[in-house]
């Protein structure tokens, strides 16, 4: 998942893989899916997700953000 800033906020990031139309389905998509940041739990849209980062989310998969220069 190419991103083109320093880090990419969760709810960016999941709009991003299209499993939202806008970031503000965000609070809602976490309150029903997992979403584990580096094996943690996350709940918070605003979480800011760095390249080395590892984002797995339920019934999506594993994703890792990689910054494009």
């Amino acid at each position: 998942m190419p991103i083109d800033t320093a880090y990419i906020p969760l709810g960016q990031l999941l709009k991003k893989l299209q499993l939202l139309d806008t970031g503000g389905q965000a609070k809602l998509f976490l309150a029903e899916y997992q979403v584990l940041v580096n094996g943690v739990p996350e709940k918070r849209r605003g979480r800011k997700i760095y390249p080395q980062d590892e984002v797995e989310i339920e019934g999506f998969g594993t994703v890792r953000p990689v910054r494009e220069e």
